[in-house]
């Protein structure tokens, strides 16, 4: 079975990389019939996901996003392709919320 990992770094703290997992679970649910569980811990989280042909977890940490599925005979000949598109949702996703951040510093600076 082809595995994909994908690993990245991030300075959200956990409650914000929360926040982006769930918006990741909640797409892969949506567009591609993935049944998501949340297991939320003190120190980290992580986001159980599965369907046919596909199972995997996302970890979510204060500093990082650990993500590995498998995937199963028929879809292993798309694992390039799978890969591509859980790379660009997540980073996608990880730009958002930088950008939502700039302008909220912004405005703490101007109120000081």
């Amino acid at each position: 079975m082809p595995d994909i990992r994908i690993h990245r770094e991030h300075t959200l703290g956990l409650e914000r990389a929360r926040k982006i997992a769930w918006a990741w679970a909640e797409e892969v649910e949506q567009k591609f019939d993935m049944a998501c569980t949340v297991i939320e811990g003190e120190l980290s989280d992580t986001v159980e996901f599965t369907r046919s042909g596909v199972s995997g977890r996302l970890i979510v940490a204060p500093d990082h996003f650990d993500l590995d599925a498998k995937l199963g005979f028929l879809l292993g000949a798309f694992a390039r392709t799978i890969e591509v598109q859980i790379r660009s949702n997540l980073d996608a996703l990880l730009e958002r919320e930088a950008l939502a951040a700039v302008p909220a510093k912004k405005a703490a600076r101007r109120k000081a």
